[in-house]
């Protein structure tokens, strides 16, 4: 008898419930104040990018009926209900934790000032602010007396504001002003001593309406902010015979007039005026979300760290020990493998390395897949000095990475002016793998060194995001990266592709392969010899692979889940044989790699990958997993997963039910926050290298 699947959960819900994971660390009184203040930016900008992608998909979806249906096995617009319903309770709990940390900082003596709060030396100090910066920056309109309301702008906030006259109670007008980005969000007002004020930048604004508007006759000024958020998603008609950089940037364009997924308002305005730009702007009401007084909270990640005078000191990332310089890296990796860990271990090296190709006048060629760059990227540097140098570079640029394809247009024309070969991606597919390859005559021969990355090549974002990186010289491997870039040069030959032999790769072998190898693990188990399977990943959605887990977990192999977001699995269900423990960890560093082992009767098989378990990753995207072949490598990574498995500060229980309970522990018990036991692990092995160096 067949057993009933034990079905999944929709994606959306199951994101909405990790971003309810980033909100649980805003409320947690043992993170620092300055980190709850961070966390609530990210819980803000993360759903503002909800709405800008999913939701404004799922309202396209809802257009085609029965197949959009039949694609997400439920209605679009029963589960636009069900986020709405969400969405509007973690509003609720947003701003119960904003008021708390409120309160906390005014116990630090730390004071988020409105307009109404301030001293005579703070109104001066605004006045003076305001004329010397923000009045030449801003331009209301009277919306009024505009026949074509402007578009309002994704990103930006606006105050919307009532003007009245008290000797003619008839006469009231509505006007628009944009806050201007290019000026800070948070101003430090003058203090009294030990005090700290800060003023937001709209304040600053209110405070001085009268400048504005007293000339025309106005004396009654109030502002609400609000803001609207737009579809970010725009299609390509890509082919061979397309401009794609043409098709971009009219696709860039076509970004700011997307229609709105979400208006978001201060939920004291005034009706009139609510009703006014609700009808002017052609909302509908699934469009309308009530907030507080403050908007686009992401701006509270670069919250000002000055008026704190406790911040704990950051940890310094480790240099690898055997990365320290003056090396020759090259002559290391011709040694042995070496693998970084980020943010624990510097970016550097990686920098180095290409900066030790650039000048090595054996180097021919070096070939690199460039996802996500730095706004000031020294990867992007070192290529161009090692096409100064007369190296034949290319760089992989992928123009459709989402939010970064002005940033990789820019990059793009920059390479290209100094002699860099730049592919723009391939027709109808995103190029995710994070690779490099250099390559070098040595005597006779030539000789390949490259790096595979589960996160992108950039040096900002790596000293917050937890990813792996493993350098090497290994031919087999190496050979393979070389097919994958050959592939990307000559896109119709999809046989280099094929022709991969130890890199399982996206859209062909991954998930073929991570089948074959837990079909291999419930083979062990059930010939009694050693199983178990170990997954660390940001989203767990693609369907025939939880199908191929719930199997395994029927047939009793242990599996153990670290899945940082996204996790449509249902991970319990009377059907399994063994129980399957799955954990989510939100804390200081985004945990950002993906790993799998696989336990092969003793002789566990590790990987790296870029790729999750998503059919957009899996089919749509060139992506690479990479086995890990170093016996200390692998049992390194081993290590630092059970480290995370024990996690019992920052682990939340992956459930069917989306409770983000945290994993119990016992009075008695050992606290292991795992981001904090992973540094001290490499910390501890750099201490070892150096103290055997010296014998």
């Amino acid at each position: 008898m067949t057993r009933k699947k034990p079905g999944t959960i929709i994606r959306d819900i199951s994101w909405m419930s990790f971003n309810a994971r980033v909100m649980q660390e805003a409320k947690d009184p043992s993170v620092p104040l300055f980190d709850r203040l961070k966390f609530l930016g990210i819980f803000s900008n993360n759903l503002d990018e909800f709405f800008r992608v999913r939701v404004a998909s799922l309202r396209r979806m809802s257009l085609l009926g029965k197949a959009a249906k039949a694609a997400l096995e439920e209605n679009p617009d029963k589960i636009m209900d069900k986020i709405m319903a969400v969405v509007l309770e973690q509003n609720k709990d947003f701003d119960k934790a904003f008021a708390v940390i409120i309160s906390e900082l005014e116990k630090n003596n730390i004071h988020l000032k409105t307009e109404k709060q301030l001293n005579k030396e703070q109104q001066q100090f605004v006045r003076d602010y305001y004329n010397d910066h923000v009045r030449t920056q801003i331009i209301p309109l009277m919306i009024e007396s505009i026949p074509q309301m402007p578009l309002l702008k994704d990103k930006s906030i606006y105050l919307a504001c009532m003007l009245g006259s008290t000797q003619n109670p008839m006469m009231h007008r509505y006007s628009l002003i944009e806050m201007p980005s290019e000026l800070p969000r948070f101003v430090v007002l003058p203090s009294k001593k030990e005090e700290k004020d800060i003023i937001l930048l709209e304040d600053i604004v209110r405070a001085n309406l009268h400048q504005l508007f007293s000339a025309f006759g106005f004396d009654q000024f109030v502002g609400y902010i609000i803001k609207v958020t737009r579809d970010a998603e725009f299609d390509f008609d890509i082919d061979e015979n397309t401009d794609l950089i043409t098709n971009l940037e009219k696709g860039l364009k076509g970004r700011k007039k997307g229609k709105a997924t979400r208006f978001v308002y201060d939920k004291s305005i005034d009706k009139i005026l609510l009703e006014y730009l609700v009808k002017r702007l052609n909302l509908k009401k699934e469009n309308l979300v009530p907030g507080g007084r403050i908007h686009n909270f992401k701006d509270f990640m670069n919250f000002p760290s000055s008026v704190f005078s406790n911040l704990a000191p950051k940890r310094e990332p480790l240099l690898h020990p055997e990365m320290v310089q003056p090396i020759r890296i090259m002559e290391v990796l011709n040694k042995k493998d070496v693998m970084l860990h980020f943010p624990y271990h510097s970016f550097d090296p990686l920098i180095d390395l290409l900066r030790e190709a650039a000048i090595d006048p054996n180097v021919e060629s070096i070939k690199i897949t460039c996802y996500r760059l730095a706004k000031k990227s020294q990867i992007a540097n070192a290529l161009l000095n090692a096409a100064r140098n007369g190296k034949k570079v290319t760089a992989v640029l992928e123009l459709r990475a989402r939010f970064d394809e002005e940033a990789n247009l820019k990059w793009r024309e920059k390479l290209e002016e100094e002699g860099v070969n730049v592919i723009l991606g391939i027709p109808n597919m995103k190029v995710h793998a994070k690779l490099c390859l250099i390559r070098k005559k040595e005597f006779s021969k030539t000789k390949q060194y490259g790096f595979i990355s589960t996160g992108n090549f950039n040096e900002i974002t790596a000293n917050f995001y937890g990813d792996h990186c493993l350098m090497t010289s290994n031919r087999t491997i190496l050979a393979d990266v070389n097919r994958v870039f050959t592939y990307l040069e000559q896109p119709q030959k999809l046989s280099t592709l094929k022709a991969c032999k130890t890199l399982p790769v996206s859209p062909l072998t991954m998930r073929s392969t991570f089948i074959d190898m837990i079909d291999k693990e419930i083979k062990n188990h059930k010939a009694k010899k050693k199983s178990g399977i170990m997954i660390k990943l940001n989203s767990l959605v693609d369907k025939p692979l939880i199908e191929k887990i719930e199997e395994a977990a029927q047939a009793g192999v242990k599996i153990d889940l670290i899945i940082r977001g996204i996790c449509c699995l249902h991970t319990e269900d009377k059907s399994y044989k063994a129980p399957i423990n799955a954990i989510s960890i939100v804390d200081e560093y985004l945990e950002h790699a993906r790993v799998f082992v696989f336990e092969n009767a003793g002789d566990p098989k590790v990987y790296i990958s870029s790729a999750d378990w998503m059919v957009r990753n899996l089919d749509h995207r060139v992506e690479v997993a990479c086995p890990i072949l170093d016996k200390q490598i692998k049992q390194d990574l081993i290590n630092v997963l059970h480290l995370q498995l024990a996690e019992n500060d920052k682990a939340r229980i992956l459930d069917n039910h989306q409770r983000n309970e945290y994993v119990p522990r016992k009075e008695s018990e050992k606290v292991i926050r795992s981001q904090y036991e992973i540094y001290n692990y490499w910390k501890q092995k750099a201490i070892a290298a150096g103290q055997q160096k010296e014998k």
